[in-house]
């Protein structure tokens, strides 16, 4: 691709530092999964999960956030795509929020296997 910038590290990191602050400004379900998710990663600190399920629990996090990034940018681009009702915009907003719900699945999974294996 001929009209791509050139690609500068720095710039990069300030776009997703850019991105994060909006996410942190505008994305209230953003700020409640962050409210959530770093007392239960500090929590792995004093709960010896084992590294491997440690792991797997800082994945599972990270994969929240990112999913509800991405779930945030294809509301963003609906929106301004086209400000009409239409099945397509609907279809392509709800599965984004499919993805979200799926990875907050995955995390309740996680999460109940590490605590009932270590407390019962």
């Amino acid at each position: 691709m001929r009209n791509q910038p050139k690609y500068r590290f720095f710039a990069n990191w300030g776009y997703a530092m850019a991105g994060l602050a909006e996410m942190l400004r505008s994305e209230r379900s953003f700020r409640l999964e962050l409210c959530v998710f770093v007392p239960l990663l500090l929590s792995l600190f004093f709960w010896n999960f084992g590294a491997v399920l440690n792991l797997f629990l800082i994945f599972g996090a990270v994969f929240t956030l990112t999913t509800e990034c991405i779930n945030s940018a294809v509301e963003r681009a609906v929106d301004l795509a086209t400000s009409e009702i239409h099945p397509l915009a609907k279809g392509a907003k709800d599965t984004a929020s499919t993805a979200v719900m799926m990875s907050l699945f995955l995390n309740a999974a996680l999460w109940g296997y590490a605590l009932i294996g270590k407390f019962f």
